[in-house]
């Protein structure tokens, strides 16, 4: 069983591939979705792509980063974080990558914010998984990862804690059983 059929998405629907920058792509991880059979419907709400008004059209969804913070202000920072409860109430995938799952905090009710020493995660920092993090997939939970972040958010209420860092806690969150948030 790969993670695919384990969270039952499926590649008949388009998914959902959410954008931060006017030049950015989803790169490996549209790769794999595209290899998986899943074609991809790339927004960019920040320069006025609509997000879908439910998700019966999308296999699930995919959140990525961007040099901006879940702390902004601007009205499309504010609906991106309103939009994430549809896909968690319709029960569909969702991957809320870097600033994407800062998003998914937020959603929740949690604080994004900076280190409290002003420390930053830019370059190859380790994780550990936890537990619930080595069971997820067969694959092995990786033990470093590139990061580029100067904010975190620690365990959202509600949420299983994946893998945890040195300086900021949360690494790799899952909600529900359908819903992840990679830092």
């Amino acid at each position: 069983m790969n993670c695919c059929s384990r969270y039952s998405c499926s590649p008949r629907k388009p998914m959902l591939v959410v954008l931060h920058g006017e030049n950015s792509t989803p790169g490996r991880i549209g790769r794999m979705l595209r290899d998986l059979g899943f074609g991809l419907d790339i927004r960019r709400p920040r320069f006025g792509d609509p997000l879908p008004e439910n998700m019966s059209g999308h296999s699930g969804a995919v959140f990525f980063g961007g040099p901006m913070s879940a702390n902004d202000e601007e009205d499309w920072i504010r609906r991106e974080i309103d939009w994430i409860g549809l896909p968690l109430k319709e029960q569909k995938p969702f991957l809320g990558i870097c600033l994407g799952a800062q998003l998914l905090a937020r959603h929740l009710g949690h604080r994004v914010g900076g280190h409290p020493e002003g420390k930053v995660e830019v370059g190859y920092y380790p994780i550990r998984p936890t537990e619930a993090g080595r069971g997820l997939c067969k694959a092995p939970f990786p033990t470093c990862v590139y990061q580029w972040h100067r904010e975190g958010f620690d365990l959202p209420n509600g949420a299983t804690l994946l893998a945890e860092g040195e300086d900021f806690e949360a690494q790799a969150i899952r909600v529900g059983q359908r819903a992840f948030g990679l830092q």
